[in-house]
């Protein structure tokens, strides 16, 4: 009887461990394991999205992308894959957007003006960001030829007939003559056209010191000119009428 209980005793122990076995071979993969395939399976997705975006290189949503797939799948193959490339596509996202916002920076226009036409590139102060907005516009035109001058609003600038403006490009200071037009619009014009186009050739930054009318105190012009494009600002037939 005691060999009976103990051999029934010591079978209900195995069947207990076999049972056990089988729960959890039946309940499967553990929540991390499924966490685990689920990121796995996400992170293999975006990296296939990330190499078509820069098959058709959209160089803006590849950095994004990119970013996501590092940040949220850091030890992943796919992580490892995209740190080879994003380090140079963002650089060039980052170069290209720049060079896009200082081209958009300047308006072109051809039009009929006065008797003749004009074609002029214009752009605005950057700095100082309030207060009254000074163009700075290079025109050409028909009858009057080339001209450079700073159009604002109100009361002009204080010059008269001759004043030299304190005109710093890229960090080198230079003195440029320029006059105030007779007939008493906002503006200064500047005496040597054709010198002030050549500072401004290849230039990045153009600060002019000025003196408004209306405060009569000197405050800088910051002129973010670096988007020019010479091809857009249109030549002109003299003869055209």
């Amino acid at each position: 009887m005691h060999l009976l209980r103990t051999y029934l005793a010591s079978t209900a122990v195995g069947l207990a461990l076999v049972l056990g076995a089988c729960s959890q071979q039946a309940s499967g993969p553990s929540p991390q394991q499924l966490q685990a395939q689920a990121d796995a399976a996400k992170a293999e997705k975006d990296l296939n999205t990330y190499r078509e975006l820069l098959r058709i290189n959209n160089d803006a949503m590849a950095v994004t992308m990119g970013k996501s797939i590092v940040e949220h799948f850091p030890d992943s193959a796919a992580a490892t894959e995209v740190q080879q490339t994003l380090p140079e596509i963002e650089k060039r996202y980052r170069e290209n957007s720049e060079k896009n916002r200082l081209a958009a920076l300047w308006q072109y226009q051809v039009a009929p003006m006065a008797g003749g036409t004009q074609s002029t590139a214009t752009i605005l102060n950057s700095q100082p960001v309030t207060g009254e907005r000074v163009k700075l516009v290079l025109r050409r035109h028909t009858k009057w030829g080339e001209n450079v001058f700073l159009f604002g609003s109100g009361k002009g600038f204080v010059c008269g007939k001759a004043c030299t403006l304190k005109v710093t490009v890229d960090g080198k200071l230079h003195r440029v003559k320029a006059f105030a037009p007779p007939t008493g619009e906002p503006a200064l014009m500047m005496s040597d056209d054709k010198g002030f186009l050549k500072l401004l050739s290849g230039a990045q930054k153009v600060e002019i010191e000025v003196s408004p009318a209306s405060s009569k105190q000197p405050e800088t012009l910051v002129y973010e000119v670096g988007g020019f494009d010479p091809s857009r600002w249109s030549q002109l037939d003299k003869r055209k009428k």
